[in-house]
């Protein structure tokens, strides 16, 4: 770790060291500015982590704690991130652009999902089934043993939090590969983890391209489950591999999530939790409200009101306490949401507001993109179908109810989705024809680790999240005992 607390190195099979791949640069998307140079992990690497972690699971030391004792290390690596919140959320600032206001909820958030965790874990119960013979029967779950998690630049220390925490509680080792960009946080935190006393060689942190570290971990034949979250496409290329391992997965893919508003809503608490749906994080969200559902007659007034409020929304660094949309994560990310905004203009979209970098000099070196606003384009239009992961929203109109339904699902994609309503009994209906993992009704993009969180079609498989992610880092044993003291009858 350099002198300013910027991690300088990676941590493989309980050591720090320099990784074996490829130097690696993390970048201020504010400013530009370089702000650490790391060497990424090899395939080697991923080896050494794989065959350490096994070693270290199946070890009496960590094997044999009873849950109880498990949980105190979740709980002091929970405390441990409350204590150092402030260096965390800044390091996580800097590293991905995100205003601090974020990444200090996000910071938040990783410290109560391992305390939530350890609580979970102190009271999870070994089933006993019901009997349909002279013997008691009873399911235990065992631990995996290695897993890998890989998870995203855009909420780097919630996402591994969420992974993480699960996975030692249910006794494993886990290899973490953090997005190649957005490294820092997830470094910070494996010190925290082993801070608390946990076995170091329990947690490696291998930074590099997905296409090399990630794969890795994928193939290794040590690693017995991995949780991706992440891009569809790569989403896809991992669960072919974890097929021909016959190995469980987890994955939490992309979205193109509708945002509905009815005609009775209140449309101010439509308009503002729209505009937090769609450019908070500065639109780098899997559950971003990107396709916005307006009735007809309610379509002109509804649009001017969201433009106003998209117009005044500040956008500059995110070290800049009133900042409310950063710069996208890279400079490459940003070309790419320009390059599509540039699409739909093809397309026959009217920009109704942003399709443009800021014009403000101070801004003038960051990733900055404003926040825009598309109208004039079929549900059925590129812009409408894939994911732009940007301050991109999409307004469409619709007729009546079953037009609405029938456009909202019309997608690959059913990850999220947000109704704005007075009317109960309505949204009830929407939420359950609407195909998505979660159903937002009159505010959005609200979470709780409590709450299980899971995609439809091509969003994603498995589940994270709620008190039984526990069970899912674990294998699960029936045993059965023999009640009757006279043999059995078929041997007789």
């Amino acid at each position: 770790m350099t002198s300013s607390g910027v991690p300088d190195e990676i941590h493989v099979a309980g050591r720090w060291r320099a990784g074996r791949g490829r130097p690696l640069e993390c970048v201020d998307p504010a400013t530009g500015e370089v702000i650490a140079k790391l060497t990424a992990a090899s395939p080697g690497d991923v080896a050494e982590a794989a065959e350490a972690g096994a070693a270290a699971a199946a070890d009496p030391v960590w094997r044999d704690l009873l849950p109880h004792e498990r949980a105190r290390y979740l709980a002091r690596i929970g405390d441990l991130i409350e204590a150092h919140a402030d260096e965390l959320a800044h390091l996580q600032t800097r590293n991905t652009g995100k205003a601090l206001a974020e990444t200090r909820a996000l910071v938040g958030s990783a410290a109560g999902t391992f305390r939530f965790y350890a609580a979970a874990l102190e009271t999870t119960e070994t089933p006993l089934t019901p009997a349909r013979g002279p013997y008691l029967t009873m399911s235990v779950a065992e631990p995996i043993g290695v897993v890998g998690a890989i998870t995203p630049w855009n909420s780097p220390i919630a996402s591994d939090a969420q992974k993480i925490a699960p996975a030692l509680a249910a006794g494993n080792a886990v290899l973490l590969k953090p997005a190649e960009a957005t490294p820092l946080v997830s470094l910070a935190l494996a010190r925290l983890v082993v801070e608390a006393g946990v076995p170091p060689a329990l947690l490696s942190v291998l930074p590099g391209k997905g296409s090399v570290v990630g794969d890795a971990i994928v193939r290794h034949p040590l690693v017995g489950k991995v949780s991706f979250t992440g891009g569809t496409d790569t989403g896809r290329a991992i669960g072919r591999l974890a097929a021909d391992k016959f190995m469980p997965l987890t994955s939490e893919l992309g979205g193109k999530s509708p945002t509905i508003v009815l005609a009775d809503a209140d449309l101010e608490q439509a308009a503002a939790g729209i505009l937090y749906g769609i450019f908070s994080s500065s639109g780098q969200s899997c559950i971003a409200g990107s396709r916005i559902f307006v009735p007809e007659g309610l379509h002109d007034e509804f649009v001017d009101r969201l433009v106003a409020g998209a117009r005044r929304l500040r956008v500059g660094p995110g070290t800049d306490l009133a900042t409310q949309v950063g710069p996208l994560v890279t400079f490459e990310h940003r070309d790419r949401v320009a390059a599509m905004v540039d699409r739909a203009r093809a397309e026959g979209a009217t920009v109704l507001c942003g399709g443009e970098a800021p014009d403000d000099p101070a801004l003038a070196h960051g990733a900055y993109y404003l926040p825009t606003l598309l109208s004039g384009l079929d549900n059925d239009s590129l812009t409408c179908q894939e994911e732009i992961f940007g301050p991109v929203g999409v307004v469409l109109p619709y007729r009546d109810e079953d037009d609405l339904i029938a456009q909202a699902n019309a997608t690959i994609f059913g990850l999220a989705c947000g109704i704005w309503t007075r009317d109960y009994r309505r949204a009830w209906r929407l939420a359950r024809s609407i195909d998505a993992g979660t159903v937002w009704i009159n505010t959005y993009k609200q979470f709780s680790i409590a709450t299980p969180f899971s995609g439809m079609k091509a969003s994603g498989v498995g589940t994270d999240k709620g008190r039984d992610a526990i069970l899912r880092y674990t294998r699960q044993k029936s045993i059965y005992w023999g009640l009757d003291e006279d043999p059995l009858p078929w041997a007789r």
